[in-house]
């Protein structure tokens, strides 16, 4: 079976980037990696690692969502309350609430999310959809 090793995201500024991704990622149980001038880097127990790089082209601007490419990233939590707290850190952190914690029926009738956005046009989201037997 294949699995995701790495995801790389393009930033404007590296340090805002760090100051927006490194709550919300240390709040998900992610511990900073490698870095060097033009990177830096998070990962699980080594596995999955989630990495900054700066943009190099200066015109770029910020990512709209719909447009082609990125969409969101989502990050399944064990509880409601989790998707509570992880949205509250990342405003706390920086990042634009895109849609507050809610029920998202359409998707299950189980489903609880919120997505936030960072100042490049990054979205996230943070999700508890629990089996439907539990």
């Amino acid at each position: 079976m294949t699995l995701l090793d790495h995801l790389g995201i393009s930033v404007d500024d590296l340090e805002r980037g760090r100051a927006q991704f490194h709550p919300v990622l240390t709040a998900l149980g992610y511990r900073s990696g490698f870095e060097d001038d033009h990177s830096l880097s998070w990962n699980q127990d080594g596995e999955t690692e989630i990495i900054l790089y700066k943009a190099w082209e200066d015109d770029s601007g910020p990512h709209r969502h719909g447009r082609v490419g990125w969409q969101h990233l989502a990050f399944a939590t064990g509880s409601r309350a989790e998707v509570d707290r992880l949205h509250e850190v990342a405003l706390a952190a920086g990042w634009s609430a895109v849609r507050d914690p809610k029920e998202y029926p359409r998707y299950t009738d189980r489903y609880y999310a919120s997505f936030v956005e960072d100042a490049d046009g990054i979205r996230i989201e943070f999700m508890h959809n629990p089996p439907a037997d539990a």
